[in-house]
């Protein structure tokens, strides 16, 4: 049955962005009858970690859509200068796991991408819906979504399962009660803004006391420039300043200098965006008809910049696992939810413990080593992620 605001599909995807596409795409190339409601309408921005590193940049190539993100104009991050005081060293991205770069795309651009692969593969790919409750059948267990329209009609689809990719503050976490299973300390704050006029030769990031900052060059010849603090400071600088933007200069003016000196002859393209405190928290992956994906079920402080790249790692082990489950007996549902519950926590727990201790900002000396541990667990995560079997591979192949 397909209507306009009613159907029955096979899985509903609540959020349409880097997740809930990535996941949608995936399941739909697997031959499965997917939906997605996204509230907002696409292309538009949204708040973002914006990089991506090498394990989600792994995942684009596998996917197909690597040669896309490039032919956006999203340029190829080939070399890093990390700062430190004075000192300066700049190493180039060495091929590994298939890649040799990293991007860091606008988010406008990179969700429209993914959300036309997942319409290309098959999936139903509506914007401007708002969900507001979960559908339960027997025993309680989530059988779809309620909504509505942006013109107020009401939105009703049923589904073996409903996914929530819906972001930190999930309603699909919340509706079905997914409990946070591990809560570390949330005091980090991240601001960044849009910058053009000036060459950037790369990514480049700066070290200082209680502070990091950096470049990630994008789209249109600008890069957005961004400093990380803790909470406390990012507060007391922005209470003393009369906007947004001086509090920014300020911040990044102590964590770096050169940085700021070098923005006075560039123009700030956009506000000053992000947020002053950043949660550090697992909730319960998958439930009885539902499960979660990218920030509704997983989301870390974004000192790492690895949001984008957990929400497409999460995106393909739970699109294994919801394929496991639809094509096997009821019975099999349980062990496969479960298993994706142990592969997903077993996959960010390194990298979720450095982020944890980054964001506590140690002394320079051990944020460099902490930095130096991200590296090499990221190149971990990418050369498994490349050993992977691509789900969906004989549709990709013909796509």
């Amino acid at each position: 049955m397909h209507t306009l605001n009613r159907g029955r599909h096979d899985v509903v995807i609540v959020g349409g962005r880097v997740a809930g596409s990535a996941t949608a795409m995936l399941l739909a190339r697997l031959g499965h009858d997917v939906a997605v409601a996204e509230q907002a309408l696409l292309p538009s921005d949204t708040v973002s970690t914006h990089a991506i590193a090498r394990s989600g940049v792994v995942q684009l190539r596998r996917w197909g859509l690597l040669d896309a993100v490039l032919g956006s104009g999203a340029p190829a991050i080939r070399q890093v200068t990390f700062h430190v005081g004075d000192q300066a060293i700049t190493r180039t991205v060495k091929p590994k796991a298939g890649v040799d770069l990293v991007v860091a795309p606008r988010r406008y651009v990179l969700d429209a991408i993914l959300a036309a692969a997942a319409r290309r593969a098959g999936a139903a790919v509506r914007t401007g819906v708002t969900v507001t409750g979960l559908r339960r059948g027997r025993h309680g267990r989530v059988s779809g979504v309620c909504g509505q329209d942006r013109g107020g009609a009401p939105v009703e689809l049923d589904a073996r399962f409903v996914v929530g990719a819906d972001g930190l503050r999930s309603g699909v976490a919340r509706l079905a009660g997914a409990a946070v299973s591990q809560a570390r300390p949330a005091g980090g704050a991240a601001q960044y803004a849009y910058y053009a006029g000036i060459p950037w030769a790369g990514m480049e990031l700066y070290v200082a006391e209680r502070a990091f900052a950096g470049v990630f060059p994008t789209h249109h010849g600008q890069a957005c420039i961004w400093v990380c603090t803790p909470s406390a400071d990012a507060r007391a600088v922005r209470r003393r300043n009369p906007s947004r933007a001086d509090a920014f200069g300020e911040l990044l003016q102590r964590a770096a200098p050169g940085l700021a000196g070098r923005l006075r002859a560039a123009r700030r393209t956009s506000p000053v965006q992000g947020v002053l405190r950043q949660p550090n928290q697992v909730r319960r992956a998958a439930g009885p008809g539902w499960a979660l994906a990218g920030d509704a079920g997983y989301h870390r402080d974004a000192i790492t910049a690895h949001g984008i790249s957990d929400a497409f790692r999460d995106a393909e082990l739970l699109a294994a696992a919801l394929d496991q489950a639809l094509g096997g007996a009821e019975s099999e549902e349980s062990a496969a939810l479960a298993a994706y519950q142990q592969q997903r926590d077993q996959a960010l727990a390194e990298i979720f413990g450095i982020t944890c201790q980054l964001s506590s900002y140690p002394p320079v000396p051990a944020f460099i080593e902490l930095q130096k541990q991200l590296s090499a667990a990221i190149d971990t995560e990418a050369a498994a992620l490349a050993a992977r079997p691509i789900p969906g591979q004989r549709l990709l192949a013909t796509a």
